[in-house]
């Protein structure tokens, strides 16, 4: 499906009944990361796939300050309004989960659970965000000048994902073709509009949420793990699981139970009440 939110030309799909469940992938994916979930969740809750901007089938303007957190994230609420669903449980991988967690810190109101696989609330200093701007706007460049096969290559290659080395040949090749079907203006906006350097730092803000919150991280993936472990600390509703044999991608690594995870989160805290008139 398509449609005109704000200005962009958007495509998401929804489909299944019962609680609303927004899926947001992560940098250089698209909704086709969570297909897995359609089979084993449909039933059971009200599923939205959605191509987040510069990804997918969705619209790559060519201004970076569309990109930017708030700006994605009033997106993500015309869809909802869009849907008539005045509250949704959110999930969000990665790029997605900033994206997701930053929509909790803006309209805690429109969010029943929060799920966070591999995510970030963004770097603390000022120092550390303006040397990871640098770094992201050189990486952009090199999107541009090189094109997206060259990316791609390199992107893979990274420690970050150096696990997914374990999977099936299908897919790894299912993945990489996913991530070339993105385009090079799209990725480049995207790093520089909301890159990790570019958000906001939500640190100081996770004590404020109230929604239930579950942290997941892979065993293998320390980075996430020590971030995770702080995270709790200062959320008052946080779950935190560590899934064994897994690094950066849970989702992608342990796909055969990580639907059960998130259907025993959002079981646990569904009050029932969600969809009607805005």
């Amino acid at each position: 499906m398509k449609a005109d939110i704000r200005g962009i030309s958007y495509h998401y799909e929804h489909f299944g009944q019962g609680e609303p469940l927004l899926l947001l992938h992560g940098f250089t994916g698209s909704m086709d990361t969570w297909r897995f979930f359609s089979d084993a969740l449909q039933n059971k809750y009200h599923l939205i796939f959605v191509d987040i901007i510069g990804h997918g089938k969705t619209d790559c303007p060519t201004q970076p300050e569309r990109y930017t957190m708030s700006e994605v994230v009033e997106d993500l609420v015309a869809l909802l309004d869009l849907l008539h669903l005045s509250k949704a449980h959110v999930l969000g991988y990665s790029m997605g989960g900033r994206l997701a967690l930053n929509f909790a810190c803006q309209f805690p109101e429109r969010v029943l659970s929060l799920m966070l696989e591999s995510a970030s609330p963004g770097l603390k200093s000022e120092e550390e965000r303006r040397l990871r701007r640098a770094h992201d706007r050189k990486l952009a460049e090199s999107i541009l000048e090189e094109g997206i096969t060259s990316f791609v290559d390199r992107w893979e290659t990274l420690a970050l994902f150096a696990s997914q080395d374990q999977l099936p040949e299908q897919k790894r090749k299912a993945l990489r073709k996913q991530r070339l079907a993105n385009t090079p203006s799209g990725l480049a906006c995207s790093l520089i509009g909301m890159g990790t350097g570019a958000q906001p730092s939500r640190w100081s803000q996770l004590s404020f949420l109230s929604m239930p919150v579950l942290l997941i991280t892979g065993e293998q993936d320390l980075k996430f793990c020590k971030i995770a472990e702080e995270m709790k600390t200062r959320l008052s509703r946080a779950e935190w699981q560590v899934v064994k044999n897994s690094g950066h991608a849970v989702h992608l690594e342990q796909a055969r139970l990580y639907p059960g995870l998130i259907a025993d989160f959002v079981t646990r805290h569904s009050p029932g009440i969600q969809k009607g008139d805005i």
